[in-house]
């Protein structure tokens, strides 16, 4: 097989019109680029240069979110045409984007490596989105071709080689085998819910064949099994880093190869998470991998690790007290368990944010399968925005296959996704990390949404309250978040970054005009603050109906610094306000 097979001419020109097509729509989004409107909807955007331009057809949308057509993309210079190309795009326009002598290659290789991405879901069976509607939930998983909906170069995977990318990335689907390593426990940490314990939990995740043979390997090398925990790594991850980097605690038998695992995994969208197929209401494991994708090395602290089942049993505990979120039918899948390494000498010459602390660790979160009733199905909520070949949203095809009207449908979906996430901020200065990524939608048969799970719990959570009380192993939550910020968690997150596509999607195929779209959501969060009276004074304090809120822009922190986008240490103070953005829900205050 040739390994480079999806790299052809055809699949390469519209790879690259797609992407320009995206950057011209988010860069002039987050007002990187100014295009000049020319009238009838056509704009054009000089270069650098002064003397280059790309000409094209837009619709503009609420949220300053602009429509691009790809298929009219031109680009011009000094009266001739030139193709497209989505790396001279980006170098054309390097001194509008800000990117440094430092940067700009790094991100030219992103884009490559989003680029060739493309190609390669290309050739892959087109199905429709009325077909995949009706699909289980890792064939709508792996059928996702877009990515994060904001970030230009959002599938970077920097590290991986072409035969990894084959191997490893969630489009492939290609069943994965996760590697077993033996941990000493004077160098690991083994860590669990309330109603956990080690011997009990791995043996229920793995089997008593697999845990007992790993017994006799460590036994037959003259070690004593209860010297070492077990822990999963993503294959790439033991090739190519801890194999090499950590060979000083290989040689000297503080962490012992094992082999594969029994059990068959699919990569999910977030890349080092994993599904288990061989049997869906086992947990998912996610693993450290070392690769740098969309601003962030993908690595697990173990230090992080060790106060993440506590955290979401705090979470947990909270959801289940609330009579809001309990009538909301609103569910976390918890993260139970999680083990983590430390390389004692690396840490001696790190920071504690030092990729190096993040090469070896693992969690393991409850799958959403076993919560399922009888005629419910799963989509990840990214699924909303997908598009196939032919243009047609999975959203609108959803909506058609419910039979329920647009607006209905639309109103089911916000009450179960939406109102929990006003519900938190509002009662508990609580947010979370809610992209399309993070939330598991639960379906009816018939394609109605019917409730919300939330996942990445210990890692994307916080809460904004500077006197909540929390227990001491849930402290590294609380964040100092600014008065006139803490409301952009809900307009950046989730209105910016997933309402604004989703609007302008159905709006454009003439499933739910505009003003349809932003007047249900207006009347979700009506009726959700007639609900809770006694909170009147937060209402009016971070006001959901304001006429304005900055624009957080998301690509200016990647095209800063795309090895780490944000300060972990001071999330808010990384963020790239620029101006503010007409709300859409000001009219229907």
């Amino acid at each position: 097989m040739n390994p480079v097979a999806h790299l052809t001419p055809g699949r390469w020109a519209e790879a690259n019109r797609a992407l320009i097509r995206k950057g011209l729509a988010e860069f002039a989004h987050e007002r990187l680029l100014a295009p000049e409107h020319l009238g009838d909807g056509r704009y054009r955007v000089v270069a650098d240069d002064g003397v280059t331009e790309y000409r094209f057809t837009a619709d503009r949308y609420a949220l300053d979110h602009w429509q691009v057509h790809a298929a009219s993309i031109t680009r011009h210079r000094g009266g001739e045409e030139l193709g497209l190309d989505a790396l001279q795009f980006v170098t054309e326009l390097r001194r509008s984007l800000g990117l440094s002598d430092e940067i700009l290659p790094v991100y030219l290789e992103e884009i490559s490596s989003t680029l060739a991405g493309t190609a390669y879901k290309a050739t892959k069976p087109a199905v429709s989105a009325e077909e995949l509607a009706g699909a289980g939930f890792q064939e709508i998983e792996t059928g996702m071709t877009e990515g994060h909906p904001c970030f230009v170069a959002n599938n970077g995977r920097l590290g991986f080689g072409v035969d990894e990318y084959r191997a490893y990335a969630p489009e492939a689907a290609r069943p994965i085998r996760l590697i077993w390593l033996a941990a000493r426990r004077d160098r690991a940490t083994f860590t669990a819910g309330a109603d956990l314990e080690y011997d009990s939990f791995v043996r229920a995740e793995l089997g008593d064949k697999a845990v007992n043979g790993f017994a006799a390997t460590l036994a037959g090398r003259g070690l004593d099994p209860a010297d070492y925990l077990l822990m999963p790594a993503h294959p790439w991850q033991w090739w190519n880093k801890l194999s090499v980097t950590f060979a000083a605690e290989v040689a000297q038998e503080r962490l012992v190869y094992l082999g594969e695992g029994d059990d068959a995994y699919l990569a999910q969208q977030s890349i080092r998470t994993f599904f288990n197929t061989s049997d869906p209401s086992k947990h998912y494991v996610k693993t450290a991998l070392s690769v740098l994708n969309m601003g962030f090395m993908r690595g697990l602290s173990a230090a992080y690790m060790e106060a993440t089942p506590a955290i979401n049993d705090w979470l947990a505990g909270l959801i289940e007290a609330d009579a809001v979120l309990k009538a909301a039918r609103f569910s976390i899948i918890r993260e139970r368990a999680a083990v983590g390494y430390r390389h004692l000498e690396y840490e001696a010459a790190t920071d504690r944010y030092s990729p190096y602390r993040k090469m070896l660790a693992a969690l393991w979160r409850e799958s959403p399968v076993a919560s399922l009733e009888k005629g419910e199905r799963l989509a990840t909520m990214a699924s909303l925005l997908h598009v196939d070949h032919e243009g047609r949203s999975l959203a609108a095809a959803l909506i058609r296959r419910s039979g329920l009207a647009p607006k209905e449908w639309l109103a089911r979906y916000l009450d179960a996704y939406l109102l929990p996430v006003l519900h938190s901020f509002y009662a508990y200065d609580l947010v979370y990390m809610p992209h399309g990524e993070n939330v598991i939608l639960v379906l009816d048969e018939a394609g109605a949404v019917v409730r919300a799970v939330f996942k990445d719990i210990a890692e994307e959570i916080c809460v904004m309250d500077p006197d909540a009380v929390l227990p001491p192993a849930v402290e590294r939550i609380r964040a100092d978040v600014p008065e006139h910020m803490k409301l952009l968690s809900i307009f950046t997150d989730v209105f910016d970054c997933f309402f604004r596509f989703l609007a302008a999607t159905l709006a454009a195929e003439g499933v739910l005009d505009e003003d349809g779209f932003w007047s249900t959501v207006a009347s979700c969060v009506h009726g959700y603050q007639a609900s809770v009276p006694e909170l009147a004074e937060k209402f009016a304090r971070y006001d959901m109906f304001a006429d304005t809120f900055a624009l957080s822009a998301l690509n200016r922190l990647q095209l800063r610094n795309n090895r780490q986008m944000v300060d972990l240490a001071d999330p808010s103070g990384a963020l790239q306000l620029v101006g503010d953005l007409e709300n859409p829900l000001s009219r229907f205050a």
